[in-house]
């Protein structure tokens, strides 16, 4: 049986179920994340976020995209 753990998102200090060792039912796979959205996350935190701050990121990345094209080249 894959094993669960409540985790507490390390951007916003609240507590999601953490379902690494069954990915394909895990909160974050509801998202889909492009390269440059990955890259922009990537090193930000030391561990798994919950699906609300992975969905804020996402559209910082989107608001900072549109803004400063020219930093993502």
């Amino acid at each position: 049986m894959p094993q669960h753990e409540i985790k507490t998102c390390p951007r916003c200090d609240q507590a999601f179920e953490c379902k690494a060792g069954d990915i394909y039912h895990c909160q974050c796979r509801e998202i889909s994340l492009s390269d440059g959205e990955m890259a922009f996350l990537e090193g930000r935190d030391d561990d798994c976020l919950c699906f609300n701050c992975l969905i804020q990121l996402k559209n910082k990345y989107a608001l900072f995209k549109e803004k400063y094209p020219d930093n993502l080249k």
